[in-house]
């Protein structure tokens, strides 16, 4: 049995359904990312895990033991709220020793265990400073620390680097997975941001009104959507009509009454060639500069089709070019109709 497992747990309020019979099996020590849009049912999934919100219906099970009606507190868990809820009027010190001190922990045991977590989350030095005096970032593992000193089973991330800007968000997701991996807590963690749970996840749990849609390695997720949803959600997609060949395999159909299926191709795996060339013709409407990459918007029989190319120091293509486009068969994925409504 997985050391977290959820069995058909769900919430409803009233006459909608918050979350829908959502099953999971969670291994220890490792991480996983609830992901989806505003609504999907990730933060009340996230809060019945932790005892916040009663569940409606369904199972929570920790190391075998069934907590689904266990109050917050014997549950034992760590939280970092996306506000972090730190105490304005303690020290950092005292921030990280509260929830010991809440346990009558014995005073050298708490200096022990504060010094050291301070220490894996790099704020040895900030100890005696207010959460008024620190970054965004610090205040941030200032939460991160005072959740781990109690040494919980689990570690609940409930959107924990939403309120930082965009630099310090990508340096904060690395250091947060560094933590994670350096203590082995299981983990579960809930963001709106594609990015964010790719990169620093083992599996991401991709939830659509309340549903869970597709479980799957970052990579396999991307790679290989399971439906039109997720194949947007997850990344950029172009969405092309196609059917399969006579070996089976899916291809685009240039008109779309023959099409049967929707296919999904990535934007980088489309090849710009010079006019006349490639599987498919077409004239570039507008260009972004991405800073690493190019982003074209070209214009084809097909409809409005997204390029991104590496940015590989050459001058980018003007708009109003003509240009080919081509791609392997094989990078085309063919899509389910998507199963819920967003």
């Amino acid at each position: 049995m997985a050391f977290l497992q959820l069995e058909n747990l769900s919430k409803r309020y009233g006459a909608v359904d918050a979350v829908v019979a959502t099953n999971l099996a969670v291994e220890k020590g490792e991480f996983v990312s609830l992901l989806g849009p505003s609504g999907c049912g990730k933060t009340t999934t996230l809060q019945m895990i932790a005892g916040f919100v009663d569940a409606t219906g369904g199972r929570i099970l920790l190391d075998g033991r069934d907590i689904t009606h266990a109050k917050p507190s014997s549950r034992g868990l760590g939280v970092v709220f996306q506000s972090y809820a730190l105490f304005p009027h303690m020290t950092v010190q005292d921030n990280v020793a509260f929830g010991l001190r809440m346990r009558k922990v014995a005073e050298a045991e708490i200096q022990r265990k504060v010094s050291t977590v301070l220490a894996l989350v790099r704020l040895a030095q900030h100890a005696e400073r207010y959460p008024r005096e620190l970054s965004g970032g610090q205040r941030q593992r200032v939460a991160l620390a005072r959740a781990l000193v109690i040494e919980p089973p689990v570690l609940l991330l409930d959107e924990p680097l939403s309120n930082l800007d965009a630099n310090l968000r990508e340096e904060m997701q690395f250091e947060i997975r560094r933590i994670q991996s350096e203590v082995g807590i299981t983990t579960l963690m809930v963001t709106h941001d594609q990015a964010e749970a790719l990169s620093i996840s083992d599996r991401v749990v991709v939830m659509q009104a309340g549903r869970v849609t597709q479980i799957d390695e970052p990579y396999k997720l991307y790679e290989h959507p399971r439906t039109r949803f997720i194949s947007d959600f997850v990344g950029k997609a172009n969405l092309l009509p196609g059917d399969l060949d006579a070996g089976g395999a899916p291809q685009v159909r240039h008109a779309h009454g023959d099409a049967s299926l929707t296919l999904s191709l990535r934007p980088e795996k489309i090849d710009l060639l010079a006019a006349g060339s490639g599987r498919l013709q077409g004239r570039i409407v507008t260009r972004y500069f991405l800073g690493s990459q190019w982003l074209y918007r070209v214009n084809t029989g097909l409809g409005e089709l997204t390029v991104v190319r590496r940015n590989d120091g050459s001058a980018p293509l003007d708009e109003g070019t003509a240009v080919g486009l081509d791609w392997q068969p094989t990078l085309l994925r063919v899509l389910a109709v998507d199963e819920v409504s967003a």
